[in-house]
């Protein structure tokens, strides 16, 4: 039996939409954003935000417990992956970060529509299969 893969859409948008997103105030293209999103009762996470979250746990709990802290804590630090990755938003599904294909496949068409529309950049799709995605580095 064939592997059932999940998958999960991010989105880049435009520096003042990511304001608006990551500071949850009222603007006419997050509204748009925000209908899409309670179709399939989803949330937008920024990608910074869950990595300074990421490293903050980890220097709670201890580092040597988190294999990804120092590649993450040197990434949120470079200047230029900070100004990406704050542009950038996982689709979360529930509190899943990963789903079904007709899920993922509904959410991008419905993301892809609204290109240069609303503030959307950029959509991405991917999967968990490990084929497709580049693995993480090794802790150091």
């Amino acid at each position: 039996m064939a592997e059932a893969w999940q998958f999960q859409i991010r989105i880049t948008v435009v520096p003042e939409l990511a304001d608006a997103l990551r500071a949850h105030v009222q603007d006419e293209r997050r509204d748009l954003l925000e209908t899409v999103l309670r179709e399939r009762n989803a949330s937008l996470k920024c990608q910074f935000d869950a990595f300074a979250e990421y490293v903050e746990e980890a220097e709670r709990a201890g580092r040597n417990r988190y294999p990804l802290y120092q590649w993450t804590k040197d990434t949120i630090g470079n200047p230029e992956k900070r100004a990406k990755y704050l542009r950038s938003f996982t689709v979360y599904v529930g509190d899943e970060q990963v789903y079904d294909k007709d899920t993922a496949d509904w959410l991008y068409a419905q993301f892809s529509a609204l290109v240069d529309k609303a503030g959307i950049e950029s959509v991405s799709r991917f999967d968990t299969n490990p084929a497709n995605n580049p693995q993480p580095p090794t802790g150091r």
